[in-house]
């Protein structure tokens, strides 16, 4: 087995993000590894849905929320007893993963993924295979099982009737 000494999770918030941290700290814990978290706020995007028209306090706003999303992994990672380093970045996500993973010379990237059906992923293309010829190292691609991605739907929807809030 390849020796990853450290490991780079890639956290965004979301379902498959949450799966890549969870897997990610598995491996950092048994493998002893030096832990990077790394959230991205996508500017692109979020400029094209806003038809160019963005803000200074938009702005603000996207920066604060990805920042309150990299120290929640950072908690999460602490409270399960994985010492981490958060980055922070502003730009494409697979440039910022690459930029940082080749900055510190990462032996693995943790990444999330959303399983598709086949139609799907012709139409979307697929995004993390991008992130294969930017990196030297290896590459985990964490996905949830369609049993997880269920079980987890009925716990943020049993948690978003109780507190009022999606999350």
């Amino acid at each position: 087995m390849a020796s990853y000494k450290k490991i780079l999770l890639c956290y965004d918030g979301t379902r498959e993000g949450r799966k890549a941290l969870r897997c990610g700290a598995d491996l950092a814990l048994d493998l002893k590894a030096e832990t990077h978290l790394l959230s991205v706020v996508d500017m692109r995007t979020s400029i094209a849905q806003s038809a160019g028209l963005l803000t200074d306090v938009a702005c603000g706003r996207f920066e604060d929320a990805a920042r309150e999303i990299l120290q929640e992994g950072v908690n999460w990672l602490t409270e399960r007893g994985v010492q981490a380093h958060g980055h922070f970045a502003f730009g494409h996500p697979i440039d910022e993963i690459a930029n940082l993973a080749n900055e510190l010379q990462a032996d693995l990237v943790v990444v999330g993924h959303r399983c598709r059906s086949g139609l799907s992923r012709w139409w979307m293309g697929s995004g993390n295979t991008q992130l294969l010829d930017r990196v030297s190292c290896s590459i985990l691609v964490a996905c949830s099982t369609a049993q997880e991605q269920r079980k987890e739907a009925e716990t943020e929807a049993a948690l978003s009737g109780e507190a009022g809030t999606v999350r």
